[in-house]
């Protein structure tokens, strides 16, 4: 995992984001990458129009940017991280700084790099977009890396692992093989209630074991409040720093309409989650 890409953008969460993915860049010695995060203007051609209070001209759009790399470069300074140079063993960062990214802009760059770093989505105008996150696990086909509103002490120590059997529970279980091998406990859990035709726990921490990954098969918590509570519930109780976890292994619609373990996850979340569609 030596390339991670950040969307900035001005939000309540940015710091957290930005921090979690540097615990991520101190495990393998990361290169970091940040872009900025404007509105979605794919479908806008005229230079000038109006969202809401703000006229996005071109003065604007610069200011947005020089905005997104302020918040960027200052954090990498306060956290002596050093700018890119040739092959790096230790953190670095880089800036693409020439155009404000879109939503489905971020999906489309994110390909290229192993994992993407953006916030828990939240209600409000000063929150991480849920459409970013999306666009993101949808678009790029690379694993996501969701801050939660408070960065993580540390990253990667305890990984609890999110099993339903699904052809996306396994690709995240294989993004996430580097930080598995390093990790020093692996507790696996079926997701209650959501399980598919497939291997269950017990198989899957046979898979890892033979990678020498520390594997283990636990009980997820039972709880009325729904399977995604009941991973969170135990994840917690378990001390774990990351969660592994498929992404919308139900369509997002039906999650949208009853719930789902991701939406549950998405909104409660209070660790780092590593996820993949």
């Amino acid at each position: 995992m030596k390339a991670i890409l950040i969307p900035v953008e001005t939000h309540a969460a940015m710091e957290a984001v930005l921090a979690t993915a540097l615990r991520l860049a101190e495990r393998f010695g990361s290169y970091m990458e940040g872009i900025a995060l404007g509105p979605d203007l794919a479908q806008i051609a005229a230079a000038d129009f109006s969202f809401g209070n703000v006229v996005f001209d071109d003065r604007t759009r610069r200011e947005l940017l020089a905005e997104a790399y302020n918040i960027f470069a200052a954090f990498m300074q306060s956290h002596e991280v050093a700018r890119a140079q040739g092959d790096a063993q230790k953190p670095c960062f880089g800036w693409r700084g020439d155009m404000l990214v879109t939503d489905e802009g971020v999906g489309e760059y994110g390909r290229v790099f192993d994992v993407i770093a953006v916030g828990r989505p939240a209600a409000g105008i000063h929150q991480p977009r849920k459409s970013t996150l999306e666009s993101a696990l949808f678009e790029s086909g690379r694993p996501l890396l969701i801050a939660p509103p408070q960065a993580p002490a540390k990253l990667g120590d305890c990984i609890a692992i999110a099993w339903n059997a699904s052809p996306e529970s396994a690709r995240s279980v294989a993004f996430a093989m580097p930080l598995l091998l390093a990790a020093q406990d692996v507790p696996v859990m079926m997701v209650p209630g959501t399980r598919l035709a497939g291997p269950d726990e017990n198989e899957l921490v046979t898979s890892l074991r033979r990678h020498g990954v520390p594997a283990r098969a636990i009980l997820a918590n039972e709880t009325p409040k729904g399977p995604g509570y009941a991973v969170l519930e135990t994840a917690y109780e378990l001390g774990a720093d990351l969660l592994v976890k498929g992404g919308y292994t139900q369509s997002r619609m039906r999650q949208f309409i009853f719930g789902g373990p991701t939406s549950q996850i998405l909104a409660e979340a209070n660790l780092p989650v590593f996820m993949a569609h």
